[in-house]
């Protein structure tokens, strides 16, 4: 039974692919940033699943997730899905802004795969799969910030990939577009949505199941070879 660590596996396409494991019989260790929610959450889950709390906008949050990861007797398979991503133009944005923007999705996702990789490599066997945005290869106004994370994850993500591979740890990466998650039903009106979806090849936006089904591939033993990659999921849209 593999053991699976998913980032920011408490909604959105991060408990989509926490869903996807569970089915396969997966023990799982999701992390969220609402403590509060994550008592709840473990009450409630059965013993293949736990929660813990980490916002990686905290150095010392991060670097406990470090610390469990050291401690686990074994971890097979790595998500790395938390982000965050604050809408400012260059003229706008403060350092501050940069310093969150690139400590969730940037730093933390380094620290953690430093960490699986050393756990990893006791087995010969691992799976890292980091959850990078469509805004890593297409670009929109107002996001210098997160596409300088999130390109920064895809780089990460090859040089990983070619680090570990001789240990039999594969790592690569997929970039969402626009995903149909509960926030963006929460952010955008049905009309938005369907204008976004009028936009995109395929006429709609992504259901978080079908971002997970890469996300599963990528990561189980049936991918014995494919290492290194940036697996665009966006229905097209990029090459519009």
């Amino acid at each position: 039974m593999n053991t699976v660590l998913i980032t920011g596996g408490t909604r959105g396409i991060g408990a989509a692919i926490a869903h996807a494991f569970e089915n396969a019989g997966a023990n799982l260790l999701l992390t969220g940033t609402d403590p509060e929610q994550i008592k709840t959450l473990n009450a409630e889950a059965p013993e293949t699943r736990r929660y813990i709390a980490a916002d990686f906008k905290d150095h010392a949050s991060t670097q406990s997730l470090v610390e469990e990861i050291n401690s686990m007797d074994r971890l097979d398979v790595c998500i790395n899905n938390a982000g965050i991503n604050i809408i400012k133009s260059v003229y706008e944005a403060s350092a501050d802004d940069f310093q969150r923007v690139t400590d969730v999705n940037y730093r933390a996702p380094y620290l953690i795969c430093q960490a699986a990789a050393k756990k990893m490599r006791e087995n010969k066997y691992g799976r890292v799969v980091n959850i990078a945005s469509i805004w890593s290869v297409v670009t929109k106004p107002g996001r210098s910030m997160y596409a300088s994370a999130k390109t920064g994850l895809v780089g990460m993500t090859r040089a990983l990939a070619t680090d570990l591979a001789p240990d039999g740890i594969l790592v690569n990466c997929v970039s969402p577009g626009f995903t149909l998650t509960d926030l963006t039903r929460e952010s955008l009106s049905q009309k938005e949505i369907d204008e976004i979806g009028k936009q995109i090849p395929c006429k709609r936006m992504a259901e978080p199941s079908e971002i997970a089904k890469v996300v599963a591939f990528l990561a189980s033993p049936e991918n014995t070879y494919l290492t290194g990659q940036n697996i665009v999921v966006d229905g097209g849209f990029s090459h519009v």
